[in-house]
């Protein structure tokens, strides 16, 4: 199977979305700019090596606590 352009661009833009998603979800809970860290997150991965490092670092992120965004509990 050769691996044309349009497979090679198709599996980049998935994988931009994805990882754009999974910066979302994590900065919405862990900073106070989640829109910011999902758009750092596409952009860094248009490299999918540079994608999978910049999720590595939103792991860590996980470690720390909650922001608290004002809501009374």
């Amino acid at each position: 199977m050769a691996l044309d352009v349009s497979v090679f661009g198709s599996f980049i833009l998935l994988f931009m979305v994805i990882i754009g998603l999974i910066s979302y979800f994590l900065g919405r809970r862990k900073t106070n700019h989640p829109i910011i860290t999902a758009v750092i997150g596409m952009f860094v991965s248009f490299i999918p090596f540079a994608g999978l490092i910049y999720v590595a670092f939103l792991a860590f992120l996980a470690l720390k606590q909650d922001v608290n965004h004002g809501s009374v509990s």
